[in-house]
């Protein structure tokens, strides 16, 4: 059975069986390099090839006696090889082993994270297109701000997931890195030469300095992104519960027919998917510091990393994938009620342009000050009073008599407010064309009220 927030290629990853193969990997490509230096006989590397495998339950039976996964693991594989087994994990070291597959383990998780990073991505630059031209109200606090357009929100989710996908990219090939420089990292039984060709036979760069274990700083920066791209997916998801709220209702996570909110309440469709991606990605986050308590290690290593890593390394990039996929999936059902935006947009009469009108006094020679007090008079009256806005200001006297009716009136015009988001978006999807667009016409199921 899969775990709970796992998916079954990650899961697949993580599981005992492909850490032991990766170790095995590992440790043959050292045995074929140290054959092929005359260090290890030719037909005793031949036989181990030929021959090395292991099974589970045998290395966890060793396990219970010795304590100890690295010498169950050879010991296991020793039972199968035989006599030539001798030459087996020869020269190494226990981390040699653990840490260089580990890395390769991360290589592969990190390559699903990556393409999850992408569909997720074209999601966002999808449904962009979709919402091209629908006006929304701006929030600073949580207040009504200035306008914006609902696909200004979703470039900037975009342009932000782009950096977090360049941050792994960068990440990930700062842990492609293995070692072979044996108990304390001065290659006292095998020699840099070796490590590097070691190491380029399984795709990995070596160390250029390690101690036992490859420095935990490396560790510690993937896993710091991974909680950097948590929190974009947080930022996301904290987002669409705000418009998803009874009082907003601009957007919402899809629900389906047969789906229910709450046992009390048979009304309530909550946004379980949105909550759900901000509580997991404070596991992320934490998983974090505790990879950042890893860098500082006792001399030349002690184990005290070890455990942690058990734990984080698997659980981040696992809960990496499943939210990233969710967060795509939320997204792409999201429904989405361009009406709703425009009434809220719409419902204080215009206080949304009240930085314009600002402007617009200034530009004819009332001070800053004087020209904010003549606009925040009626803006407070008309928050506190119920009254519309744009009428107030077109009433008065002195505001009219300063600024010509025409002008005061293209205050209020909301592309004019809006005349650079093209421009923006331009910005943000510089490859995206006229695919984008094309795009853009074809039905959603979560584009309700669109």
């Amino acid at each position: 059975m899969i775990p709970r927030y796992t998916r079954p290629e990650m899961a697949r990853i993580w599981s005992d069986e492909n850490r032991f193969r990766t170790w095995l990997a590992v440790e043959l490509a050292a045995t074929d390099t140290l054959a092929e230096a005359g260090l290890v006989p030719k037909q005793a590397a031949k036989a181990i090839r030929q021959r090395a495998d292991f099974n589970l339950q045998r290395i966890n039976e060793i396990e219970a006696e010795v304590r100890h996964d690295v010498i169950a693991f050879t010991t296991a594989v020793a039972e199968i090889v035989g006599e030539e087994s001798r030459w087996f994990h020869y020269g190494l070291t226990s981390y040699d082993v653990v840490d260089t597959a580990q890395a390769l383990l991360v290589q592969q998780a990190s390559a699903i994270i990556a393409e999850d990073l992408r569909r997720l991505a074209e999601v966002l630059k999808r449904r962009a297109w979709e919402f091209k031209d629908t006006p929304m109200v701006g929030r600073t606090h949580g207040i009504h701000a200035e306008p914006i357009t609902f696909r200004f929100n979703l470039a900037n989710w975009y342009s932000q997931l782009r950096r977090d996908s360049a941050r792994l990219e960068h990440a990930a090939e700062d842990m492609r890195v293995g070692k072979f420089s044996g108990a304390v990292g001065t290659f006292a039984h095998l020699s840099p030469e070796l490590e590097e060709k070691i190491c380029a036979r399984l795709g990995l760069n070596a160390a250029a300095v390690s101690s036992q274990v490859i420095q935990r700083d490396r560790h510690a920066a993937y896993l710091a992104t991974l909680a950097v791209i948590a929190s974009t997916l947080d930022k996301i998801a904290t987002e669409i519960r705000h418009l998803q709220r009874t009082e907003v209702r601009e957007a919402e996570e899809y629900f389906s027919e047969k789906q229910k909110g709450s046992s009390a309440m048979p009304h309530k469709r909550n946004p379980v998917t949105s909550e759900q991606i901000s509580g997991l990605a404070r596991v992320v986050r934490s998983n974090a510091q505790a990879a950042l308590e890893n860098v500082a290690l006792w001399h030349e290593r002690d184990i005290s990393h070890s455990s942690a890593e058990r734990i984080i390394i698997p659980d981040s990039t696992t809960l990496m994938d499943y939210l990233l996929n969710k967060t795509a999936n939320l997204i792409d059902t999201m429904f989405v009620y361009p009406e709703r935006m425009k009434a809220n947009l719409e419902s204080t009469g215009g206080l949304v342009f009240s930085g314009q009108l600002l402007l617009d006094l200034v530009e004819h020679g009332v001070s800053r000050e004087d020209a904010y007090r003549m606009v925040q008079k009626h803006a407070m009256r008309a928050w506190q009073e119920g009254l519309n806005f744009r009428e107030l200001i077109l009433r008065d006297k002195e505001i009219s008599g300063r600024v010509p009716r025409q002008q005061l009136e293209r205050a209020f015009e909301l592309q004019r407010q809006l005349r650079n988001i093209d421009k923006i978006f331009a910005r943000v999807f510089k490859d995206n064309g006229a695919t984008g667009a094309t795009q853009a016409h074809k039905p959603r199921k979560g584009a309700k009220g669109s």
